[in-house]
C-alpha cells in the first residue's frame, strides 16, 4: 500500500528577532492506517495527535527549527514515543525555543525515509534557515518544502540565519531539478508544482 498524505492546519505564533507573526502552518502527515511520519509538529500537539489517532508515529521530522514548525514537537514526541529529526544545522534556532530539549536524531542530505513502503529522501536546502531541508518521495510525485519554496517563490530571507542567494541557489539547484509535475506541499498557504515555479522564477530578484 502507498502511503497516503493529510493535511492539518494548526494556528499560532512565529517569534524571532523580537517580532511576533500570527501564522497558519501545514502539518502534514504521512503513511497509512498503521504508521506516519509528522511533517512539522506546529502548534498543536492535541490536534495532531487527534488526526494520528492510534497509529504508530514513526518520526517527527522538521523541515526547519522556526519555532512555528517545532513548538508542538516535544509533547508530541513525549505522547507518541517518537523521536525528533532536524538537520545539525539547524540547532542554532533549534534552541531559541527549546534550549534544555535537543532533537532525538539528525537529518543528512540525501537519507532516505521509509513510511508505510514508501520513501522520502531528504534534500538539504539552506538559505530560510541553515539546516532547511525539504522531502521528496518519487513515489507520491510529491515535495515537501517547508518554508523554502512557496507558490509563489522562495521562502522569507529577511530575518536572522536566512541569505536569498543561498536559499535561490538550493531551489534551483534540488528542487528545479526534479520533475516537473512534481506536486509542492509548503508549510504555509495553498501547494503549486514544480513546473510552474520554475517558470515563475525568472521574474525573481537577482540572487
Amino acid at each position: 500500500m502507498t502511503a497516503i498524505v493529510q493535511n492539518l492546519v494548526t494556528s499560532g505564533v512565529f517569534e524571532l528577532d523580537g517580532g511576533t507573526w500570527d501564522v497558519d502552518n501545514n502539518v502534514w502527515i504521512i503513511g497509512d492506517d498503521a504508521e506516519v511520519i509528522v511533517l512539522d509538529a506546529a502548534h498543536d500537539a492535541d490536534a495532531i495527535a487527534d488526526v494520528v489517532g492510534d497509529r504508530t508515529v514513526r518520526a517527527i521530522v522538521c523541515t526547519h527549527a522556526h519555532n512555528d514548525h517545532i513548538n508542538a514537537a516535544p509533547e508530541l514526541a513525549k505522547r507518541t514515543g517518537a523521536p525528533i529529526l532536524l538537520h545539525p544545522a539547524d540547532r542554532v534556532v533549534w534552541d531559541l525555543t527549546h534550549p534544555d530539549r535537543a532533537p532525538d536524531g539528525d537529518l543528512a542530505d540525501g537519507q532516505r525515509i521509509t513510511v508505510a513502503g514508501t520513501g522520502l529522501t531528504v534534500l538539504h536546502t539552506p538559505g530560510h534557515a541553515p539546516g532547511a531541508v525539504c522531502l521528496h518521495s518519487p513515489d507520491l510525485g510529491v515535495l515537501f518544502t517547508g518554508d523554502t519554496l512557496f507558490c509563489g517563490g522562495p521562502g522569507a530571507t529577511g530575518r536572522s540565519y536566512s541569505d536569498y542567494p543561498t536559499i535561490v541557489k538550493s531551489i534551483r539547484e534540488r528542487l528545479f531539478s526534479l520533475p516537473d509535475d512534481t506536486i509542492v506541499r509548503t508549510g504555509h498557504g495553498e501547494g503549486t508544482t514544480v513546473g510552474a515555479e520554475k517558470a515563475a522564477s525568472s521574474g525573481w530578484p537577482a540572487a
